[in-house]
């Protein structure tokens, strides 16, 4: 086994990049305990490994006593005095034990070891790749779907795209293209590749849609300042620049609407909503509810409710369906906001 042992050991740190070091740590602990499980339980015993040849032996520990009363953990003192006079009560005698029938559960031991290690390894580097993603888009492709999930292959990776994080509406095809949102990337203990939950509802997606798409939002010139979302119908984005001479909202918009465009295609055809957000907090309120035009508005700081007033032909624009504009204007300023009509 040692010339085999020491072959497989140079291959995967030479083809994985996993230490020698790891390598014989993992090799060792996996010997001895399959010595102990198959031969001897002794709490006492340690493992004599040559990382340059790959030989090994069991070495058993036990105490030098005048009379022995468990030999598995004590040896006389008459008998350790024939190897060595030195030998006095209360020193430790060591013997050899390896059995001759061990090569079979050693080597098997070994290669379990080496297999264990293997995996963990790759499953290490693959969440070390991807923990970088969290709170980040990815493409990918939609593997296969099944009543509670669709599962979406991003490289060497399946992400879970689960039916919370789905988009209403949104049909999800075997094999065809996805992009996606990283939410978390877990690490399990044992066993199963890293965990990779994925959305396409979460509002975080609409922002990294932004920079993807505009130059000013990926270089910081541009700011989204908040998202509020129902996804499938309508999100409102809230952008701002400290650069007087640079339109946020425009810079969102693209020449001919043609970035903003291809974001509405991307979700869908979902609505969005982009608005000019402001340090004054009625004209962001005001803003926050476009298309809408608002005739008045009274603000109330100390509990953070807006009382908006609008011509009764633009009630409905500013509440919206189903009370959905003015709910959406509310989430994206964080105000309450009530409205009545002149």
């Amino acid at each position: 086994m040692s010339k085999a042992l020491l072959k497989a050991i140079d291959l995967i740190e030479a083809e994985k990049g996993i230490s020698r070091e790891i390598l014989f740590e993992a090799i060792e602990t996996a010997l001895l305990s399959a010595y102990k499980k198959n031969f001897n339980a002794s709490k006492n015993v340690r493992l004599d490994f040559n990382r340059k040849t790959g030989d090994y032996k069991f070495i058993i520990r036990k105490d030098v006593v005048e009379e022995v009363y468990d030999e598995r953990i004590e040896f006389p003192l008459e008998e350790a005095l024939k190897v060595n006079p030195a030998y006095e009560v209360g020193d430790i005698y060591e013997e050899v034990d390896t059995p001759k029938d061990f090569g079979r559960v050693g080597a098997q031991a070994a290669k379990q070891a080496l297999m264990q290690r293997l995996r963990d390894a790759e499953k290490e580097v693959l969440y070390n790749e991807y923990i970088d993603y969290e709170g980040e888009i990815k493409s990918g492709y939609i593997d296969r779907v099944d009543s509670r999930y669709v599962y979406v292959k991003l490289g060497k990776i399946e992400a879970i795209l689960g039916e919370n994080e789905r988009v209403p509406g949104e049909i999800y095809i075997p094999q065809a293209p996805i992009k996606v949102y990283i939410v978390k990337v877990s690490n399990p203990t044992k066993g199963s590749k890293p965990h990779v939950l994925v959305s396409r509802s979460h509002a975080d997606f609409i922002k990294r849609l932004f920079e993807q798409e505009v130059p000013e939002i990926y270089d910081g010139t541009v700011e989204i300042k908040s998202v509020s979302r129902e996804a499938g119908e309508r999100t409102k984005i809230a952008v701002y620049s400290e650069d007087k001479n640079i339109d946020a909202v425009g810079a969102c918009v693209g020449p001919s609407g043609d970035r903003v465009r291809r974001i509405v295609e991307e979700l869908n055809d979902e609505k969005i909503d982009i608005v000019p957000w402001c340090k004054d907090v009625d004209k962001f309120i005001i803003n926050s509810l476009a298309p809408a035009k608002v005739l008045n508005i009274t603000i109330d700081e100390e509990n953070k409710v807006a009382e908006v007033e609008v011509s009764e032909d633009q009630l409905s624009l500013a509440i919206g369906k189903k009370g959905q504009n003015v709910r959406l204007a509310a989430k994206l300023t964080n105000w309450k906001i009530d409205i009545k009509t002149s």
